[in-house]
């Protein structure tokens, strides 16, 4: 089987993005981040599942101190809307942050000969970051095309996201086709080291919510 690299935070995408690399043919391998994010409890229920799935993973710590944004400043409040403009990059956004995740998921597939990098990107039920869109991804891939040694010797690692343009429903029928552990998974921007139940207040928690109802099934974290 190929190796390849999931970027993957143990949320709803990067899960079923995890069980649809493997569903795939895929020898998956985990690359996960602390990177001083308030939410860090999702390293916990990230490392759990790629154990129960039985795929090797890597946790790398690194640190923007020049902070940014309400996920590594807790001075500044998370937004709580009910209504979501994709149009309007929220306070959420961390500057340059998939910048940053896929060269290192990018240096890391060529340490370990990975052909692709998966990661679970959605630009339809999202909350506007400019480095979740299709633009972004096509823009990046010349960037590993021409600044890596395998994309000089005509060996591209591949940036993978099919669910670009899928809407949270979508992606949460695919993953229970796939039997993805949803009761185990993590998406909310609150949470110590040691949350127990999400927020349901911000933008991560509403669109969760809302895919679950479109997609007709309970979420399984909130029974």
């Amino acid at each position: 089987m190929k190796k390849v690299i999931v970027l993957f935070s143990g949320g709803l995408d990067s899960t079923t993005m995890l069980y649809y690399a493997r569903a795939k043919g895929f020898r998956p391998h985990c690359l996960m981040f602390d990177y001083g994010q308030r939410h860090r409890v999702e390293l916990r229920y990230a490392a759990a599942i790629a154990q129960q799935a039985q795929c090797p993973y890597q946790v790398v710590a690194l640190r923007l101190p020049w902070g940014g944004s309400a996920l590594l400043d807790k001075e500044i409040k998370l937004p709580h809307r009910t209504i979501i403009d994709p149009t309007e990059i929220p306070v959420t956004y961390v500057p340059a942050r998939n910048i940053i995740f896929l060269s290192l998921a990018a240096s890391m597939a060529e340490a370990i000969d990975a052909r692709a990098i998966f990661i679970g990107a959605n630009a339809i039920d999202y909350s506007g970051y400019p480095d979740c869109r299709s633009e972004f991804f096509q823009a990046y891939q010349k960037t590993l095309d021409r600044g890596l040694k395998s994309g000089v010797q005509e060996k591209t690692i591949k940036i993978h996201a099919p669910f670009l343009h899928k809407t949270k429903a979508q992606i949460i029928r695919l993953g229970l086709k796939l039997q993805v552990p949803y009761e185990r998974t993590w998406s909310c921007y609150q949470g110590a080291r040691y949350a127990r139940r999400p927020c349901g207040a911000c933008d991560s928690c509403v669109l969760r919510a809302r895919g679950f109802a479109q997609a007709g099934v309970v979420d399984p974290l909130l029974k």
